[in-house]
């Protein structure tokens, strides 16, 4: 098993979500996050006032899925959250030793 952490662009959320749904993900969990890569934040214009916007909000996705499966989530995270523009995201992988469903007490692969 794979834990995938995504990073992407706010508005890019949905579509994300129904294309994993597409492949067969079953699950993600989404956190609104801030933060900056390259372009170390931007300067706004807001009411004739500008400001340094140090933050950018993204939105982090944690995927875990099943080792068969984690070429198809890249692949389709990279292609769905593309935008061309700087800020598209990043794409971490992560082994994942253990799984449990607690409700059920289901373990490893079966857990997802």
């Amino acid at each position: 098993m794979k834990l995938v952490i995504a990073v992407i662009k706010p508005f890019k959320l949905e579509e994300v979500r129904e294309a994993l749904t597409s492949i067969g993900v079953q699950g993600l969990m989404v956190t609104e996050v801030k933060g900056y890569g390259r372009q170390a934040g931007h300067t706004e214009i807001y009411r004739g006032a500008e400001y340094v916007v140090n933050f950018v909000p993204k939105v982090r996705l944690e995927i875990v899925v099943a080792d068969s499966l984690v070429a198809q989530t890249i692949e389709t995270l990279a292609t769905t959250a593309k935008t061309g523009k700087i800020g598209d995201g990043k794409v971490f992988v992560l082994d994942v030793e253990q799984a449990l469903r607690v409700r059920t007490g289901e373990t490893g692969d079966d857990a997802l």
